[in-house]
């Protein structure tokens, strides 16, 4: 078993070196059109921003806004918009970044958003951009390496009046499409449970754990550090990952061991001033992983404990989801139907994603196709464990 694992180490590794430590490299920009004014604010988490300095420390403001005033703007007609005044950061929720942009523009007509930010240094790296006008049109786009302008005259055909439930739906869905964290958690999920039964249990400890923690996130209730909860959702994919390997080898044990004596070394160099998280929570952690993996190992029928664990996580994973929303500009009256939206977004995504991966594994099984579930499993659990620890620790030491 060890030897088939380090066989597999190799490919999946460079799989893990090739994604980016933060995977689902994002900003947010929001545009608001007044008449030939366009105002911008520009949001990026203190984890992105770290690509812009040699030493992987977050720039200080003047050096965030020399990188972006090159690369945000607008024209109209054709003709560049200038820069009104100085741009000037202004306060975002804790990990974050914002800077706020006044762009005069010639004319009304043709006007043309642009942004290329971060492109040039994570070619998969998209802008969720909100397009706002004084008439109270909104829209959405998503900037990438290949698209990164928006022509007003087109956007028009996408807008609604104010942000209704669909809107808030679909960026429910594209945060689940869009990220690699959590499909890799879900096929984790698909993987552990061996019957229909259990995969049901698993599904409903995730959807009520993320439900609770983005309602409490995007409320204001409770405001995590985005840098802590984007480790932290690397680690449950390599739990999960060492969950399938521990119940499948039958060594929950080794597993177990194994586990907190990674966890427990970071917490060690935490206390010589090494890493980024703190040595309170990679403590708890390793404590917490050690005991699921030894109870999950020997308990016969887990599908009710795993309903629990992955409440858990799932509450994990609901501050990540809540990382969209928080530097949006939704208004305080759209808020009910926000949190409703992107809840059913996010779980018409991830029934999408569980579905695909159930169907071709009952359709690979009836063409007798299908590789035997040890092969599966052993391959598909040690990929989840060698991408969830390089996540891991690339965002625990920034």
């Amino acid at each position: 078993m060890i030897g088939r694992f380090l066989a597999l180490a190799a490919a999946f590794l460079s799989l893990a070196t090739a994604a980016d430590a933060h995977t689902r490299s994002e900003s947010h920009t929001t545009w608001l059109v007044d008449g030939s004014s366009v105002h911008l604010t520009f949001s990026v988490s203190d984890l992105e921003a770290r690509r812009l300095t040699s030493d992987r420390r977050p720039p200080n403001n003047p050096q965030l806004i020399a990188y972006l005033v090159p690369r945000l703007g607008a024209s109209a007609d054709g003709k560049a918009c200038k820069l009104a005044g100085k741009p000037r950061p202004v306060a975002a929720v804790t990990g974050y970044r914002r800077v706020e942009f006044l762009f005069d523009c010639p004319s009304t007509e043709g006007i043309v958003l642009r942004d290329s930010a971060f492109f040039e240094l994570v070619p998969t790296h998209v802008n969720l951009a909100q397009i706002q006008t004084v008439k109270g049109d909104f829209a959405e786009e998503v900037l990438t390496a290949d698209a990164q302008t928006i022509d007003m005259s087109k956007a028009k055909g996408g807008e609604i009046e104010g942000a209704g439930l669909l809107t808030f739906v679909k960026m429910g869905i594209m945060h689940i499409f869009t990220g690699i964290d959590h499909m890799s958690f879900l096929l984790g999920l698909v993987l552990i449970s061996r019957r229909f039964k259990d995969l049901i249990f698993v599904i409903t400890g995730f959807t009520i754990g993320h439900s609770l923690t983005l309602a409490l996130a995007v409320t204001g209730v409770i405001r995590p550090h985005a840098e802590f909860i984007d480790a932290l959702v690397a680690l449950t994919i390599a739990l999960i990952g060492v969950e399938n390997l521990a119940v499948q080898v039958q060594r929950p044990k080794l597993f177990a061991l194994w586990t907190a004596g990674v966890l427990f070394a970071m917490a060690g160099l935490k206390l010589v001033g090494i890493g980024l998280l703190p040595f309170t929570l990679l403590l708890g952690a390793g404590l917490f992983a050690s005991n699921y993996l030894m109870i999950a190992g020997y308990v016969r029928d887990a599908g009710r404990l795993r309903l629990v664990i992955t409440l858990i996580f799932g509450l994990i994973h609901g501050f990540g989801f809540a990382a969209d929303l928080l530097n949006e500009a939704i208004p305080p009256a759209k808020l009910a139907e926000l949190l409703v939206g992107f809840n059913l977004g996010v779980e018409a995504g991830q029934l999408t994603v569980v579905t695909v991966l159930v169907g071709i594994v009952t359709v690979l099984r009836r063409l007798k196709l299908a590789l035997p579930r040890p092969i599966v499993v052993d391959v598909g659990a040690s990929g989840l464990i060698l991408i969830g620890m390089y996540w891991f620790i690339s965002r625990s030491f920034g």
